[in-house]
């Protein structure tokens, strides 16, 4: 029988507790996704929209910068705020996502 442990660092916190320690020692491989800097931020994105099929950019850099600083790099708060972003962009018609579109997503968080 094999068990998948997804979740977030406070399960692996959980799973170091003594109650635990049998579930701990069969656990053979983790993988942890670190935070990204402000250019993987910027990367990832850009890749994501590019899988998408957006051929060309429709984040500014300045919306780059904002979604890193409310995300701090967290791959799952990026994918959310931009998101969030592509369908406030959707409804209001504008075909670039700006540093201000990006504000008001997030101050609507």
């Amino acid at each position: 029988m094999a068990l998948i442990l997804v979740g977030q660092s406070e399960l692996w916190d959980r799973i170091h507790l003594q109650a635990y320690a049998a579930i701990r020692q069969r656990i053979d491989l983790q993988c942890k996704l670190p935070h990204y800097d402000q250019a993987q931020t910027g990367a990832y994105v850009h890749r994501h929209m590019t899988y998408a099929g957006a051929e060309r950019d429709i984040f500014t850099d300045g919306a780059i910068d904002d979604i890193y600083r409310f995300s701090s790099g967290a791959a799952r708060l990026i994918n959310k705020v931009c998101t969030h972003c592509l369908i406030y962009g959707a409804q209001n018609k504008h075909r670039i996502i700006d540093d201000h579109m990006v504000k008001c997503v997030i101050q609507g968080e």
